[in-house]
């Protein structure tokens, strides 16, 4: 698998640099956030810094993709000063600041925001998990059976941000209370549903990151630019971010190793972890594409 210095031929060929620049080409950037904007142990994204000074200065949207609820998600945006749309919830909601495009009229606003809803409400979710866990006896404990301390403890987050993570509007984190069970994760499928691999598994509906970005590419290239996309992450549940854009980029995780089974032509992995690959990845795309020299190559309203 290729590194920043050694790619191999994409899946899918993007326009040429030079042809985007001559039509006033728009990029955005998906990223999913921890242990890939954010350190994986501290939550920091200082090594990031001068990549997003950059992307800041150039205007490309920053778009947050995470399986974060939208409450995090937020919070993370004031604390990076982001103002772009973002996606929660490994897909299931897309979030858009009302004047970010025109047309958006017709959207249900959530706190201001307005939303395009791709998952299964989580009371639903929650329904069907207590229904299924019920009728195999297995065990298994969502989000929604335990107390923010506990969240806390499982996932090493504050309290603060515990209890944000226990806002969920469109999947169920779960984790077995001994050794996996594969009757619950069949019941799942047959059911109609899907659930996620990783340190939390989560139950969710026919939605996944890749369907929300490319939703999203269409509402940029709706401003009448040539669109280039790109997408960083490190794991599994990003394997559809990174399939949906022109350049994908594999975050090498804190223990050096990367994602299991996430590999594609076109793909390239960083040489460095979490925010340290992130910033070199992001870095070497703008001198890649030319654009060091743009003052402005977004499309949208956002900052």
């Amino acid at each position: 698998m290729p590194t920043i210095a050694e790619r191999s031929a994409p899946a899918r060929p993007p326009a040429s640099p030079r042809s985007l620049s001559r039509k006033r080409a728009s990029l955005v950037i998906f990223t999913d956030l921890d242990g890939t904007l954010l350190s994986e142990r501290t939550y920091s994204w200082s090594a990031a810094r001068p990549a997003l000074r950059r992307l800041a200065r150039l205007r490309v949207p920053l778009v947050f993709c995470s399986s974060k609820t939208r409450a995090e998600i937020l919070f993370w945006r004031r604390r990076l000063d982001n103002r772009h749309p973002f996606i929660s919830e490994n897909g299931g909601g897309i979030f858009i600041p009302r004047d970010y495009f025109p047309g958006l009229e017709g959207l249900p606003l959530t706190a201001g925001l307005a939303t395009i809803a791709l998952g299964t409400p989580y009371a639903r979710l929650r329904e069907e998990f207590t229904a299924l866990r019920q009728k195999l006896g297995a065990g298994v404990r969502g989000f929604g059976d335990m107390t923010i301390a506990e969240i806390s403890t499982l996932t090493g987050l504050s309290r603060a941000q515990a209890a944000l993570a226990r806002q969920r509007d469109f999947d169920e984190p779960f984790i077995f209370t001994a050794r996996s069970d594969a009757r619950f994760l069949r019941a799942i499928e047959a059911s109609g549903r899907h659930w996620t691999r990783g340190r939390l598994q989560h139950l969710m509906g026919a939605h996944d990151k890749g369907r929300a970005v490319g939703l999203l590419i269409e509402r940029f290239a709706r401003q009448g630019q040539a669109v280039a996309s790109a997408a960083l992450g490190d794991g599994f549940n990003d394997l559809p971010m990174l399939q949906a854009v022109d350049h994908a980029f594999l975050v090498r995780r804190a223990d050096g190793r990367f994602a299991f089974r996430v590999d594609f032509p076109g793909l390239t992995r960083t040489r460095g972890a979490g925010p340290v690959g992130w910033n070199e990845a992001v870095m070497a795309l703008l001198d890649e594409l030319g654009w060091a020299g743009i003052e402005s190559v977004a499309g949208g309203k956002g900052k």
